[in-house]
């Protein structure tokens, strides 16, 4: 996978032609209030993302202003809690929007994945590795940007897995400890470029927190001429056919296959999603959670209260309404089976371990169905799928 923008190969097979096919009629009455509903859940959950990401950037200034096991302890529960509204947004991809469009790509300098991470600091056996212990390298948000894949796909500089790994280090344990990464509070206080360490850390935030106001200015109401406006204004049909887009390639490609089959295919805990934190569990619920907010029209904020409104469901029951209970029920078992994942994911995947790589398994055959259930939408309306050849 290419860890700076996914390949576009994938979701533009999947992506609309943008056009009805001949067959195609008109679309569900409730299609116009899903498109708007969609809108109004796309904008809370990154304004609560980027909320959350303004507090654990205050929880990092206040750890390298003091750095102590008490601060680093509170950096890292700020890092996690903001993970998750972020991680339910991310079935607003893959249809070239706001956060991974051809004009710009924000989503690989956010979320870039699989990370090498002595490009950043060092590693076990490197103790030099890493731009933080290279006094050359200025620490800059500019770059930072410029670095950002500049070495390779696994070269990530910027986003959430760096500040992950500034904050838990390498996860250096066997699985079975059930550990993250132990990075001492040390390093930002008597070790080596401990003032390098804590410039990257910031300034890394920093430039998140950028990148998600960014997101939440394209998704905002009410104002002309950002996404959110042209979203609503663009033939409906359009419009469902980027939601359903993003959906079904979340749902198979991305979760199932390469976050999910790919790990468990290797059974290293190198290829789970946040290795240093052990959150890959709850990185993998959350994102199937976002699927279910856009069918049911409904997203439960930060502060408890929820955005409801009509969701694709509504659109697929007045279409067929057989298969709207099928994926009503499919994507409310991948939720279950999401749920039932054990932490840390890196022992779930260890070959040896049947009950934790059947939990996986299921996840991953119960998605592949869901995405089939999606694509059978996307044809029923009538969209084109073109032929990626």
């Amino acid at each position: 996978m290419n860890v700076l923008s996914t390949p576009r190969i994938l979701s533009l097979a999947l992506l609309v032609a943008l056009g009805r096919g001949d067959d195609g009629g008109g679309l569900p009455a409730s299609s116009e209030a899903a498109i708007s509903s969609y809108g109004e859940i796309v904008h809370a959950s990154y304004a609560d993302s980027l909320a959350e990401a303004q507090a654990m950037d205050a929880a990092l200034d206040a750890f390298v202003a003091d750095p102590s096991e008490t601060t680093l302890d509170a950096a890292k529960q700020a890092w996690l809690a903001a993970r998750v509204p972020y991680l339910q947004t991310e079935v607003y991809r893959f249809y070239d929007g706001p956060i991974d469009g051809m004009d710009g790509d924000p989503e690989g300098l956010i979320n870039a994945w699989p990370m090498d991470e002595l490009t950043v600091d060092y590693v076990e056996g490197m103790p030099e590795a890493g731009r933080i212990n290279d006094p050359s390298f200025e620490i800059s948000m500019a770059n930072l940007v410029s670095a950002n894949g500049a070495g390779g796909e696994a070269d990530v500089a910027t986003g959430w897995h760096p500040i992950e790994f500034l904050l838990w280090g390498q996860d250096l344990t066997d699985p079975s400890m059930a550990m993250p990464g132990q990075r001492s509070f040390e390093d930002y206080t008597t070790a080596d470029n401990a003032d390098r360490r804590a410039s990257y850390l910031t300034t890394t935030s920093e430039l998140l927190l950028s990148h998600l106001q960014e997101l939440v200015d394209a998704w905002a109401p009410d104002t002309p001429g950002n996404y959110r406006a042209e979203m609503d204004s663009v033939d409906p049909a359009i419009a469902l056919q980027r939601i359903l887009t993003g959906m079904i390639v979340l749902s198979g490609f991305e979760t199932a296959g390469e976050r999910l089959q790919a790990a468990l295919d290797a059974g290293d805990q190198e290829e789970e999603h946040s290795c240093f934190s052990d959150n890959t569990h709850d990185d993998m619920l959350y994102d199937v959670l976002g699927v279910q907010n856009v069918w049911e029209g409904a997203y439960v904020r930060t502060d408890g209260t929820s955005v409801t409104g009509t969701g694709i469901e509504a659109v697929v029951r007045e279409l067929d309404a057989s298969l709207a209970d099928e994926l009503e029920a499919r994507i409310q078992t991948s939720v279950d089976l999401a749920r039932a994942l054990e932490p840390p994911f890196d022992l779930e995947i260890q070959p040896g371990n049947a009950e934790g790589n059947a939990r996986v398994q299921a996840l991953i055959d119960s998605l592949r169905t869901q995405e089939m259930l999606l694509t059978q939408v996307f044809v029923e309306l009538g969209f084109t799928v073109p032929d990626p050849e």
